[in-house]
């Protein structure tokens, strides 16, 4: 197997979701409460709301929210809404709120209720003087973006607390769903070890009636979206020889967070037939520091990325992606940026050889930084390291009250994951 199916491989196992189970049998699981003693809940506040456009209205998804000063933030769910709760020795404070291609907007929190806050953003259209048009210049500048990746980004380690969530849907239906608190040994960008995560508190549930004659698993959890930080590990999605694989080119330029940027999009060379990815990096024009991407998996080749996503299923089904999209943000602090929250989107079918129909499901995963602050010493050896390929569903064992989280941010819940949790909640005794 040559070096570039290699990395390939090593690039789609690790950063998409790595496994996707499928076996006979079912199962109903609905656990007891487990971490619910009471948590103080008198010394923070509570604010939510929605981000919108301001011209159209319409509703921005995964818009960041920080509060200045500090480590504290927040990420907007796909409908707009956020939640983020404040220590009250901080109430005097701003939110800074910021979107891809708007300008920043700070408000203070005496000026916030504690709901259905509206949070209107102005679109940003900006002229930059220079405007790279070549194939050579672009090429040029991702590798100028690459040798400056590790004076761009933290040379600390850092732990990060941070939210999980991983669900697996079946049309409308919920099959599973996973929540999770989690610390983050982030490590230096110029250090070559791994990132490593403990679980601190999780909840879930999965109803497998729904899915018949099959059982559906995700494996890798938080380290799937860890693993798009493409600032650490670059080689997950530009293999070992970008420039050999990968054809780059610059589009129309925009902000993000009051920063120009310009805009670098990649996508695989026609002769390379191996799954590769096409996407968008977002790029401040000042330091050359990736802030932002977006990227696909080419899913063309239904045999080659089938085998890579599946490790087994059972006889007569075909199981292959239709669709997996990508996302990463990240935050400054101090001249250096940090990893602030990722997204995956994967969406699945299923086609049986004697059947007339076939079955699509959507699987998503999302981590958000919530908090995060330098750690001095090296990282402690612990057992309660999770596993590169934890199965989430299968580690954590409970599904709490509304009063489970505490003091800990989470990612708002969309409509549709809200209604499924008040549905788990009515049958727990």
């Amino acid at each position: 197997m040559n070096t570039l199916i290699n990395s390939v491989i090593k690039g789609i196992m690790t950063i998409s979701i790595i496994l996707f189970i499928i076996g006979s049998g079912t199962e109903m699981l609905y656990a007891s409460t487990q971490n619910s003693a009471p948590q103080d809940t008198v010394s923070f506040i509570q604010f939510r709301g929605k981000v919108i456009d301001s011209k159209n209205k319409n509703v921005l998804s995964f818009a960041t929210l920080s509060l200045r000063g500090t480590n504290i933030a927040g990420v907007t769910n796909s409908e707009g809404e956020f939640s983020i709760k404040i220590p009250k020795i901080n109430s005097s404070g701003e939110l800074l709120f910021s979107y891809l291609g708007y300008k920043n907007k700070t408000v203070k929190l005496q000026e916030l209720k504690a709901e259905n806050n509206l949070i209107a953003l102005d679109p940003s259209n900006i002229a930059l003087s220079e405007i790279i048009v070549s194939t050579n210049e672009a090429e040029l500048l991702f590798n100028q973006v690459m040798s400056k990746r590790i004076q761009n980004y933290s040379e600390d380690l850092n732990l990060m607390t941070g939210f999980y969530r991983e669900t697996i849907r079946k049309r409308k239906n919920y099959l599973s769903l996973s929540e999770s608190v989690l610390e983050i040994q982030k490590q230096p960008y110029r250090s070559e070890t791994d990132d490593f995560i403990e679980l601190f508190k999780g909840r879930k549930n999965t109803d497998y009636t729904k899915l018949d004659t099959l059982t559906f698993k995700l494996q890798g959890g938080p380290y799937t979206t860890i693993f798009l930080d493409i600032m650490k590990y670059p080689d997950f999605i530009f293999t070992e020889d970008p420039m050999k694989n990968y054809e780059f080119s610059l589009e129309n330029n925009t902000q993000i967070d009051d920063k120009k940027v310009y805009v670098l999009a990649f996508r695989q060379k026609p002769a390379v037939l191996d799954p590769l990815y096409y996407g968008k990096l977002y790029i401040d024009t000042e330091s050359l520091a990736v802030i932002s991407a977006t990227f696909n998996l080419n899913v063309e080749n239904k045999k080659a990325v089938s085998a890579l996503f599946t490790q087994k299923k059972p006889a007569g089904a075909e199981v292959y992606p239709i669709e997996a999209n990508y996302q990463i943000n990240y935050r400054e602090q101090n001249g250096k940026w940090l990893f602030g929250y990722s997204r995956g989107d994967i969406t699945f079918k299923v086609d049986w050889k004697k059947k007339l129909f076939n079955t699509t499901y959507e699987s998503s995963i999302e981590l958000a930084v919530t908090d995060w602050k330098k750690k001095t010493n090296d990282p402690a050896k612990t057992t309660q390291k999770l596993r590169q390929n934890v199965i989430m569903i299968d580690k954590v064992s409970n599904f709490a009250d509304p009063e489970f989280w505490g003091e800990y941010n989470i990612i708002e819940p969309e409509k549709s994951i809200e209604t499924a949790i008040r549905k788990i909640q009515r049958k727990i005794p």
